[in-house]
């Protein structure tokens, strides 16, 4: 039972806090939280929102941007976002009548830290990015045409 002189929060804004204040005080996240993150984003449209916001930058994303640039209904889009944001993984701010959301970089790169903590057993060794592909052709091509 909560005491009387506790803050009520909506249960999806006390989620949000209690997975950043556990990763503020330890420092990486405990498995519960990696698990709910990577639900949410085990699927196409909410995988394809969060990248949509992590492009985006620290500016976000308006919703009717987002469902006109992946094509996605409002209700559909509406529902995708609701998941992600009770995720922690994305935050929403409102100006006025409009919302921008924008992807929790801190979430994620917690949830990037969580899979790779014990990476290579225990060795140092660094992620790496894959390749980046080239606009331009390959030699192959060139000959070809």
């Amino acid at each position: 039972m909560r005491p009387c002189h506790a803050q009520s929060y909506p249960e999806t804004a006390q989620s949000e806090l209690d997975t950043l204040r556990y990763f503020h005080i330890y420092g990486i996240m405990e498995s519960k939280s990696v698990i709910v993150a990577l639900e949410a984003l085990a699927q196409d449209h909410r995988l394809a929102v969060f990248r949509a916001l992590v492009q985006a930058g620290r500016g976000g994303l308006t919703p009717t941007y987002l469902g006109d640039k992946l094509g996605l209904p409002a209700p559909t889009l509406s529902f995708h976002l609701a998941q992600l944001k009770h995720a922690g993984l994305i935050a929403a701010t409102r100006d006025g009548r409009s919302l921008t959301y924008t992807a929790n970089y801190d979430v994620m790169r917690a949830v990037i830290a969580f899979l790779t903590e014990n990476c290579c057993a225990g060795g140092s060794c660094a992620v790496t990015k894959p390749k980046e592909k080239s606009c331009e052709p390959s030699a192959r091509a060139r000959r070809r045409a």
